[in-house]
């Protein structure tokens, strides 16, 4: 579940900056990744960024209110001893 948590957020991420860079500067990464916006290949990222994005609110109702992003730290320390 961290790993589907912080790829999500990756994901994420980058599909905001993509945004931000489109509203500030009319410039699609993706659209210029592809080689244009209704591609096979961006209408494939723009799902899975999407995805993510589900995935993100989707989360915490399942795990009662909590993203995690890292690990349960009590394992680890458990492991170094």
């Amino acid at each position: 579940m961290v790993i589907a948590n912080l790829i999500s957020y990756i994901l994420v991420l980058i599909g905001a900056l993509n945004w931000g860079l489109y509203g500030l500067f009319d410039v699609n990464l993706v659209s210029m990744a592809f080689a244009g916006p209704r591609t096979i290949g961006s209408i494939i990222t723009y799902l899975i960024i999407a995805a993510a994005a589900i995935w993100l609110i989707i989360s915490p109702m399942i795990t009662n209110g909590v993203l995690k992003l890292m690990g349960n730290r009590d394992v680890v320390e458990e492991h170094a001893k």
